[in-house]
Formats: structure tokens, C-alpha cells, sequence
């Protein structure tokens, strides 16, 4: 099966053009539910006016073109040229409503929703959107071939209707979209394999949901948001090591964690909120320390501690 470069092009602009359908949706929505005593300001009441002319326009471009009866290539559909142009009759399928040729996947589901039968005839189809809907109707013995589908979104349909032995084969699935959901359906030791993945959300994912016992395995992560995950998990024993590490939000996490005995480790790390954390819970023989901290924030939270620990020690 090859794709032409017309093809993907097509592909990408139909793709780039929902995407930005959907920012200016958001932006616009936003921007029309502005308070209407806003406008009396002059900008904004030209945006208001921009955002609604654009907004109809955008409507009737958008419902000019879900009127129309397009393949994915975007060329009309010749009802009279479909191998089961037989079903028309009897309302097995509707242009503009469920019909396998149909570039919106929506009318493609409804069609095999309706022919379950039909699907296995379209495993091979050029268009990925009709081979992803397929995979969710074909024959389940069908769907192993599907696994080595170009398209991740084909591969990951057929993926949800096999065993579980066929998820841990796609541990290393080219795409990090289907490697991010085998990781997040995933438990205990199969996740080990994954703990090196390329992709630094799969190894979050990991960090996420594997076995306490071998986070330590995972401290020295190159990602960050790996290690800061591993820190708010890990055996508290093992937090010591990592006390060190080149991240403050990660060293942050750590002295949330770490007995008030360990804390003094921490206490002239070079990240403000982490000595904030540190004064708030330190041994009071360290507290002097902090009332001179170059950071006025961490100055005031050990105030605050030698205030309160003054007051308790004559309340006692």
C-alpha cells in the first residue's frame, strides 16, 4: 500500500485546518462571552465585532462543507461507483450519514455499525481513518495483521480488542502514542522494559505505576518530570541519594519528604523554595541560620519559627 504525496498533503491541510478550527473556537468563545459592559473599550469592542463576523463565516464554511458528500481526498462521492451501492435502496446506508467512503469517520462508524460484516473487506483501504474505524468491527482473528498497520491509530484499535499478551509485544511500538497507552494499561514487572523508553512521558508513566521497589532503578532519569514523579514515590530510604539532584522542583519534593533529622543536608541549597521548605521544618539548632538567608521569603518563615518557638517555650 503506498501514498501518494497529493494524498498526505491533502491529509496534513484537512488536519491543520481542524486544528486551527478548533484554537479559534476556543479563542473566540472565549472572547464572545466577554462581560457586555466591556464594550465601552474601544479594542475591545473591535474584537467582538471581528470575532462574530469570523465566527458565522467560519459556521457556514464548516457546515457548507459537512453538507457535502466528500471522500478523503475530498472529491465528490459517486454513489452509482460503490460496490454496494445495493444498500442505497433498501437505507442500509445514507449519503451524508453513514457511508464508508465518507471522509468524516463518524458516517464511516455509523456505516459499519450498521454492516459489522463488511469491515473485513476493508483492512487493506488506502485511507487510515476507514482501516482505524474497521479494526473496531472486523473479526477478532483478523486483527493480529493489524498490528503492523503504518498508522498507530489502526495499530492501537486493533490493540484494544486483543488479549493481553498482545500488549506486552507492543512495548516498543514505533509511535509514543500507542506506547503511552500499553504503559498506562500496563502493571507491575511488564513496565520494567519500558523504563528506558525514548519518550520521557512513557517513562513518566512508568514512574507512575510501577512497583515501588524499582523506582531506584529509575533516580538518574534524564527528564525531570520523570525524577520529580520517582521522588514523590520512592522508598524514603532511597531519598538521600537524590538530594543532590539538578532539579529544584525534584530536591523540593525531596525535602517534603525527608525526615526533620535530614533536612540539614538541604539547608544551603541554592533554590530559595527549597530552603523555605527546609526552615519550616528544621531542628531549631540549624534555625539561625536562616534568619540571615539572602532570600527575604526564607528570612521571614524562620522569623516566624523562632517567633513561635519562643512563645512555646515560655508557654511551657
Amino acid at each position: 500500500m503506498s501514498w501518494s504525496a497529493a494524498s498526505i498533503a491533502q491529509l496534513c491541510f484537512d488536519k491543520a485546518v481542524g486544528m486551527l478550527g478548533l484554537l479559534f473556537f476556543y479563542l473566540f468563545t472565549l472572547i464572545w462571552r466577554l462581560p457586555r459592559s466591556w464594550t465601552w473599550i474601544p479594542a475591545t469592542n473591535l474584537i467582538d465585532r471581528c470575532c462574530r463576523r469570523f465566527w458565522n463565516a467560519w459556521g457556514r464554511m464548516t457546515m457548507t462543507d459537512m453538507d457535502e458528500a466528500l471522500d478523503w481526498q475530498g472529491q465528490a462521492i459517486h454513489c452509482a461507483d460503490c460496490p454496494h451501492h445495493g444498500l442505497l435502496s433498501s437505507k442500509g446506508c445514507q449519503p451524508l450519514h453513514a457511508c464508508v467512503h465518507d471522509r468524516y469517520a463518524k458516517r464511516i462508524d455509523r456505516f459499519f455499525s450498521w454492516h459489522p460484516d463488511l469491515a473485513d473487506q476493508y483492512l487493506d483501504h488506502i485511507h487510515f481513518e476507514v482501516r482505524a474505524v474497521a479494526a473496531q468491527y472486523v473479526n477478532v482473528f483478523l486483527l493480529p495483521r493489524l498490528l503492523n498497520d503504518p498508522d498507530e491509530t489502526v495499530r492501537w484499535n486493533a490493540l484494544q480488542r486483543l488479549p493481553h499478551r498482545f500488549l506486552l509485544e507492543m512495548r516498543t511500538d514505533p509511535h509514543r502514542e500507542v506506547r503511552i497507552r500499553v504503559a498506562s494499561r500496563m502493571e507491575g514487572q511488564e513496565l520494567t522494559t519500558m523504563m528506558n523508553d525514548p519518550d520521557y512521558y512513557v517513562r513518566l508513566i512508568v514512574a507512575r505505576r510501577i512497583s515501588v521497589a524499582v523506582l531506584p532503578l529509575m533516580v538518574h532519569d534524564p527528564d525531570q518530570e520523570v525524577r520529580r514523579e520517582v521522588a514523590l514515590r520512592i522508598d524514603p530510604d532511597w531519598l538521600m541519594p537524590m538530594y543532590t539532584d539538578d532539579d529544584a522542583r525534584v530536591r523540593l519534593e525531596i525535602a517534603r519528604r525527608l525526615k526533620t533529622e535530614q533536612l540539614a543536608w538541604l539547608r544551603h541549597d541554592p533554590d530559595w523554595q527549597v530552603r523555605h521548605e527546609v526552615a519550616q521544618r528544621i531542628e531549631a539548632e540549624y534555625l539561625h541560620e536562616f534568619l540571615v538567608d539572602p532570600d527575604e521569603v526564607v528570612r521571614d518563615a524562620a522569623q516566624r519559627r523562632a517567633h513561635d518557638d519562643s512563645f512555646a517555650g515560655k508557654g511551657a
